[in-house]
């Protein structure tokens, strides 16, 4: 594999200070809904190629905008690794959470408890399916995802675990009880959102409004390969969500003056 050095030259130096001061920035206004997630960058250490996490969450504030609140390096994807992130965030003023969205990611639930234990917690519908479709033979996928989607596409929460019910004992019937148990165990994790106003359900119940980031900034690096460390891979991947930003994306309402959260 090709390790491309990235050289941190004077006329970068205050580029990166402005980066560093932008990612421990006051985290102003309360934000209802903030959406986590992580991803894997490589890294030159000691003559090898290691993986450096880096952990990232965007907010919805009080008035209805998304801002991106944080990058930050992890060791990995684990409860150190988001217990430090979320102490991050707080010691930096995020509040007034409603709901978290996010992956299952290994430590993560577990930490939210400790710092925002009145926040709810939605797990990401996606993810959810893919992690059923693990126990679904392919020539099945298609399927399978059909009725997954009917789960998520009902008119409130009772009928969403309703339909739930139905596709259990479909699964079952179809021989696929791994799936159905699978679905039984996460299902009531995917459901959060029905707490919420009708008109943001289609954005709280996927962690997409911060995949579309995370792809953006997987697109800048993966032309570096390797980085020298793991301070030059985090000023690069935080570069591209802070002009993100500063864009259109900053500036278009999450919601209406008549659909704020509950």
């Amino acid at each position: 594999m090709t390790v491309y050095t990235i050289l941190f030259i004077p006329s970068n130096q205050k580029i990166y200070g402005q980066i560093e001061s932008w990612r421990n920035r006051p985290i102003q206004r309360s934000h209802p809904y903030v959406f986590l997630d992580g991803l894997w960058l490589k890294r030159s250490w000691g003559g090898e190629v290691r993986n450096v996490s880096l952990l990232v969450a965007i907010g919805v504030n009080e008035e209805g905008f998304r801002e991106v609140l944080a990058v930050a390096e992890g060791s990995k994807e684990d409860k150190a690794s988001w217990t430090a992130f979320l102490r991050h965030l707080k010691d930096r003023g995020l509040q007034g959470i409603r709901m978290f969205v996010s992956d299952k990611c290994l430590g993560l639930v577990e930490s939210l408890g400790e710092f925002y234990p009145e926040a709810l917690w939605q797990r990401c519908a996606v993810h959810f399916y893919r992690n059923v479709w693990t126990a679904v033979p392919t020539s099945k996928v298609k399927e399978v995802a059909a009725m997954l989607k009917a789960i998520h596409a009902q008119e409130d929460r009772a009928a969403a675990c309703q339909k739930a019910e139905q596709v259990i004992t479909k699964l079952k019937e179809m021989k696929l009880a791994n799936a159905a148990d699978l679905v039984r165990a996460g299902i009531e994790e995917t459901l959060f959102y029905y707490a919420f106003p009708r008109e943001h359900w289609r954005s709280l119940r996927t962690n997409n409004p911060l995949e579309r980031i995370l792809r953006e900034v997987r697109r800048r690096t993966r032309a570096v390969g390797a980085f020298p460390d793991g301070k030059s891979a985090l000023m690069l991947a935080a570069a591209r969500p802070r002009h993100v930003a500063g864009t259109q994306w900053g500036t278009r309402r999450f919601w209406t003056r008549e659909a704020r959260p509950m």
